[in-house]
């Protein structure tokens, strides 16, 4: 528990004391907006805005929703800080059209206070990743497991029912059945409290009522509150970017090839600056997401294959194993069927394109770089211009030679004289034979 949120509980408790329960009438009311998928970024979304619900002595914080499902881990995180908030918290999925899929009707049933728009549906409740298995034949591991995870699902949406007071047995028929209701069906038949047609509308329902929290039972002034208006800030706008699978695998990518680039091309820091902090955050991302480790390890062993076959004479085997095993690592990354947290095909298939694309780019400029005539060592040394800079005294045939930026004692077969230019012929050891200039080298020299 940080300060802040320590500071924020301890002014509710205060506020408590001083009201007994009865939240002042000028005290606002918070409302935020989720209108994805439920993950990491969500999670810190409305933590957050809980604290700072907290920190603002709000008497209520409204979660508008709109969501299709998402992350059991992510939902169970939003659902306990909802169990454990010193503030009434209502949710309202709104506008109409919107719905609670899956995650959603999860946090619906946890919420202190359940309101619907007209127009708008929860249920589906089932684990995504188990209604696959429904098809197969009894008697497997993963049906025994599908039970498990079903029993359990069904077992937690039982209790939030049971502590909301809302109805328990549908609760777990949408887990077991995966049905769905309608608003006014939904109301009917206890899953919600009230319908509201917006956000001022259920405002003014709730205002007189009086609701039990975890520290104790407060009653909302609703009627005419200040509305507290809470948007996603830039940590949360990252997370939620970065926290996408297929960013995350992008950025993964990047970082590879930067990293490559930079040990290829040593000094710029250009590659080992942006490589390195994509693959950090592309790394940081896939530990938030719930990942198939196979997945990362073949996406990975793929990367290294790709850049093998950059230094290695393999005539494009390794590269062409690298590719395959990066789709395969990319196709069974993400270990759930959650709607938005797949990566998409096509974007598989491009990523691999363009990783086969620079691996093709490579071995092509290795080819012409084998082709191309050598300027340095001894095949370049040899034919060479050099210019005499100093000639032995008593040995005219012999002097030194400026050849390559470089001095060398020279030979020649005939006599040398100091800034004459001369071309070398032949290297041996630490001395070269030359010519004057305007000499063609002797054959076999």
């Amino acid at each position: 528990m940080n300060i802040q949120r320590c500071r924020g509980l301890l002014l509710v408790l205060l506020l408590a004391f001083l009201t007994g329960g009865q939240a002042a009438p000028g005290n606002p009311v918070l409302h935020l907006s989720v209108n994805d998928a439920i993950g990491p970024a969500t999670v810190d979304y409305l933590t957050r805005g809980l604290e700072f619900a907290q920190a603002q002595q709000a008497q209520l914080v409204v979660i508008e929703l709109d969501t299709p499902g998402g992350l059991d881990s992510s939902m169970r995180a939003i659902i306990k800080a909802i169990l454990a908030s010193p503030l009434p918290v209502a949710t309202f999925v709104a506008p109409g059209g919107a719905r609670a899929a899956s995650a959603g009707t999860y946090i619906l049933y946890a919420s202190h206070v359940a309101a619907m728009a007209p127009g708008t549906n929860l249920g589906a409740a089932t684990p995504i990743q188990i209604g696959a298995e429904k098809d197969k034949k009894p008697a497997t591991d993963e049906d025994t497991l599908a039970r498990k995870q079903v029993n359990d699902a069904a077992a937690y949406i039982r209790g939030l029912a049971q502590l909301r007071g809302r109805n328990a047995d549908w609760a777990e028929k949408a887990v077991r059945e995966a049905v769905s209701l309608p608003a006014s069906e939904a109301l009917t038949l206890k899953v919600i409290d009230r319908i509201a047609n917006d956000l001022p509308d259920l405002l003014r329902q709730l205002d007189g009522q009086a609701i039990s929290t975890a520290l104790q039972p407060v009653q909302l002034h609703t009627r005419d509150a200040p509305l507290l208006e809470r948007e996603p800030d830039w940590r949360s706008r990252l997370l939620a970017v970065i926290t996408n699978p297929s960013v995350a695998l992008i950025l993964m990518m990047v970082g590879v090839y930067g990293l490559l680039f930079e040990f290829m091309s040593p000094g710029s820091g250009v590659g080992g600056v942006v490589g390195g902090i994509c693959l950090l955050l592309g790394l940081y991302a896939l530990q938030l997401l719930p990942v198939n480790y196979a997945g990362v390890g073949l996406i990975l062993l793929g990367l290294a294959f790709m850049i093998a076959e950059a230094f290695l004479p393999s005539f494009g085997i390794i590269g062409f194993g690298g590719v395959v095993a990066f789709v395969t690592g990319a196709v069974i990354l993400m270990d759930t069927d959650v709607p938005g947290f797949g990566i998409p095909l096509p974007l598989i298939f491009a990523l691999a394109l363009v990783s086969a694309l620079l691996l093709f780019g490579l071995i092509g400029m290795a080819l012409k770089a084998r082709k191309r005539v050598l300027v340095s060592g001894d095949a370049g040394l040899v034919g060479s211009l050099g210019l005499v800079t100093d000639v032995d005294g008593d040995d005219p045939f012999l002097g030194w030679v400026q050849a390559q930026g470089e001095l060398w004692q020279a030979q020649s077969q005939t006599p040398l004289h100091p800034g004459q230019s001369v071309r070398v012929v032949a290297r041996n050891g630490l001395q070269l034979a030359v010519s004057a200039a305007a000499e063609q080298p002797a054959q076999g020299e």
